[in-house]
């Protein structure tokens, strides 16, 4: 398991390092983020990171977690002859500046079909059907950012999918924004079910 240690305003590990927009003609948050999530300036006047500071940010923290992102996937498939990333997010369920209305509890993106063998994504989506108590939905709104587009290569064993998942269903999304135990063990039997199914489908596309 691969955990960032700093917070994603100080750089976004899921944005590409030429910071190209993710979602053309949608509101997008940047490599070196400069606005919150409700769209209000991140940093005072004149302080917002400059070219050279977001080329420091992109060499300390940006480089060194796709290096260590890219060795695993390539240990992982010597290992196995293929590799499953599994790329969890989790997001507010509304954000007006993003998107509109309420997002489904969970969101699960392959780039569309192309980071992923189809399989996996409905063996995931078929998991999730078994529990209708939590809306799903694939390749919705948010179909995967750079990680999932840039290291999924299924014609060279390489899955990638990403899930979305609403912090309603594991914290409270107003201050002080608390972790909330019971919330999570509701929801992490079918987030360990979901995992299970997404590689036991790589093992059945493998299979000798």
């Amino acid at each position: 398991m691969l955990q960032p240690r700093f917070s994603r305003y100080v750089i976004d590990l899921n944005r590409p390092p030429d910071d190209a927009p993710m979602y053309p003609g949608a509101s997008n948050t940047e490599l070196c983020p400069t606005r919150f999530f409700n769209g209000d300036a991140l940093y005072r006047a004149g302080c917002a990171p400059d070219a050279q500071e977001r080329a420091r940010r992109r060499s300390a923290y940006w480089e060194p977690y796709h290096h260590a992102l890219q060795a695993e996937l390539q240990r992982l498939h010597r290992t196995h002859g293929y590799a499953l990333l599994w790329d969890a997010h989790s997001i507010r369920s509304e954000i007006p500046w993003l998107f509109e209305g309420v997002l489904p509890g969970l969101n699960i993106g392959t780039a569309s079909g192309a980071s992923a063998d189809a399989s996996i994504s409905q063996a995931v989506a078929d998991v999730c059907a078994q529990h209708p108590q939590t809306s799903h939905v694939v390749n919705g709104r948010f179909k995967g950012g750079y990680i999932t587009r840039n290291y999924g290569a299924p014609a060279a064993r390489v899955h990638a999918v990403q899930l979305e998942m609403c912090q309603n269903l594991y914290m409270h999304e107003t201050p002080p924004y608390a972790y909330d135990p019971d919330l999570a063990r509701r929801i992490q039997p079918q987030l360990r079910a979901m995992l299970q199914a997404a590689l036991h489908a790589c093992e059945v596309l493998y299979a000798a």
